[in-house]
């Protein structure tokens, strides 16, 4: 069995897979993307979101955090009100509160991308033995960006949620070693290798 095998659950999830997951970026429209999409996935399962994805992106105007950080009550009601929108008033409302804590980091590091990427020297980190399928839920590095991301006001980010981005967002690799992608990443983008930190929820895939 191989961690990738996700990818083949749907098409969308494939071509997520094959086109996103882990493939570094240095956007903070995509950045606030991915980071919102974590945060609507809290609870349920990823395939619920990937498949809404173009319903959340029509609510939050493509994820525009400048635009999204002015939402008021009315937004959130006409937010609620769309068809096939994930029914939560808590995530919703966390969504518009970490838009402006998200301006907040960009006033401070010139973007929210700079101030992710200090935290692994702007180098996608290659966790040992996660390329044989031994992921965790969360880390060392997880723990350490959502205590102070919550310190600076941001909602539902915890662990698991930033591991979940880390890896989307390709500041850790944890693509199997037998995937194409894996392969694509190394030889694209600057790598380091660690040892793991704190991990838990280990499985072996």
């Amino acid at each position: 069995m191989s961690y990738c095998n996700w990818d083949k659950t749907s098409a969308v999830n494939q071509a997520y897979h094959n086109k996103e997951w882990g493939v570094p970026i240095h956007d903070d429209k995509r950045q606030f993307e991915y980071l919102s999409l974590e945060v609507m996935q809290c609870g349920l399962s990823w395939s619920i979101v990937i498949n809404k994805r173009e319903i959340l992106r029509a609510c939050f105007d493509g994820f525009d955090f400048d635009k999204v950080a002015l939402y008021d009550p009315q937004d959130v009601a006409r937010i609620m009100a769309t068809d096939g929108m994930i029914k939560s008033v808590r995530k919703i409302e966390a969504i518009i509160s970490n838009a402006k804590c998200f301006q907040k980091i960009r006033e401070e590091f010139g973007s929210f991308d700079a101030y992710l990427w200090e935290y692994s020297g702007g180098k996608t980190i290659l966790y040992d033995k996660h390329k044989k399928g031994y992921i965790p839920v969360s880390n060392g590095l997880s723990i350490q960006i959502s205590q102070d991301l919550k310190k600076k006001g941001f909602k539902f980010l915890g662990p698991v949620v930033m591991y979940s981005h880390l890896q989307a967002c390709g500041i850790i690799n944890d693509h199997d070693e037998n995937c194409d992608r894996y392969k694509y990443i190394n030889a694209h983008y600057p790598t380091i290798k660690k040892r793991r930190d704190n991990e838990t929820e280990v499985q072996k895939f």
